[in-house]
């Protein structure tokens, strides 16, 4: 009998058959590790995200790094700067792959309110981005359907 969703097959002798594919798929997508690139107020957010009330732990994004090279998912939360745009990139190109980019908030998704010489209106004119959130900023329970939402990407794409 096959296990919906899958690939896997449960056997009566209760071994269950699957790929290795499937197997990095499942765990890629069950176990996040976000590296959060906070600026402004998004970041402040953020915090509600990680604590007990939310529980991004549910989702499997529990483990918060702050090195590139131990992070698999970057979470952009406030305003970039054209200043600031060469690190962010650098810091997205040290990220080993597969990485994901999550844009938090309307600063980092659109420039937010700061249409002006200085601001890069939207992350994703330096780095790809695979789920933005609207919000000034969002609200806890958006960034969880964000991870979620990049969780279905992944399960769709793993090989990226």
């Amino acid at each position: 009998m096959g296990v919906k969703g899958t690939t896997m097959t449960k056997h009566e002798t209760g071994l269950i058959t699957t790929r290795v594919e499937e197997v990095i798929k499942w765990g890629r997508k069950n176990s996040l590790w976000p590296l959060p690139f906070g600026t402004a107020c998004c970041a402040i957010e953020f915090m509600g995200v990680v604590s007990s009330v939310f529980d991004i732990s549910r989702f499997g994004a529990e483990l918060v790094r702050f090195s590139p090279r131990q992070s698999d998912l970057m979470i952009v939360a406030g305003t970039i700067n054209y200043k600031m745009g060469p690190v962010l990139k650098r810091i997205h190109e040290q990220m080993a792959d597969p990485k994901w980019v999550i844009s938090m908030g309307a600063c980092a998704c659109s420039g937010g309110f700061y249409d002006n010489y200085a601001t890069v209106q939207g992350i994703d004119q330096i780095i790809p981005v695979d789920v933005f959130i609207p919000g000034c900023p969002p609200r806890p329970d958006a960034v969880l359907d964000a991870i979620v939402k990049l969780q279905a990407k992944i399960d769709s794409n793993p090989t990226r």
